[in-house]
């Protein structure tokens, strides 16, 4: 089965925002035909969604992130995906847009999956950091070979078992796990 590890961010924008800064793809296997939100978006070279390329998270059998692209072309259907971007990892690589010493630095949150599919790992960070040092940590210590990120200025964390609970705007769409 699917397990999904580490971290789970608050994943939004600001709620007027919200449609501008990210586009869901829902598909259901529940006795119906995909239904398609919204289409892929090559980002309208705006702000970090159109640092291309961008990608999508997507939920089936198993858990991916997909450059756009390769996303558009595959024929699998998702159960529940959403795209942003930049993406931070392509197939083992760094975003190639992203530098060492940049000074672009924010809270940020993001998705990697495993090469097989079996395992999401969501991360938010502690503190302002580069896109760099962000996919840095996706491929070289958690070793994925691709992730996605999702946010940065709104990155909020409720998890208060580990004392977070982040305070803030409100929130448009979310990402959020819940254990009976």
């Amino acid at each position: 089965g699917i397990s999904a590890d580490l971290y789970f961010p608050g994943h939004g924008a600001p709620l007027a925002d919200a449609k501008a800064m990210l586009v869901y793809q829902i598909a259901h296997r529940q006795h119906r035909e995909a239904q398609v939100l919204a289409a892929l978006s090559d980002g309208g070279g705006y702000g970090n969604y159109g640092l291309l390329p961008n990608g999508v998270f997507c939920i089936s059998d198993q858990l991916r992130v997909w450059e756009s692209d390769a996303f558009s072309a595959q024929t699998r259907a998702c159960d529940y995906a959403t795209q942003s971007g930049p993406m931070l990892v392509i197939d083992g690589a760094l975003h190639p847009r992203f530098l060492p010493d940049s000074t672009s630095r924010h809270m940020r949150n993001g998705v990697g999956t495993s090469a097989d599919g079996s395992q999401a790992f969501f991360v938010i960070s502690k503190r302002s950091v580069s896109f760099h040092e962000f996919a840095v940590l996706f491929r070289d210590y958690l070793g994925t070979p691709n992730a996605l990120f999702l946010d940065g200025k709104v990155s909020r964390l409720y998890a208060p078992s580990i004392g977070r609970s982040d305070g803030g705007v409100r929130l448009g769409p979310m990402l959020g796990v819940v254990v009976d």
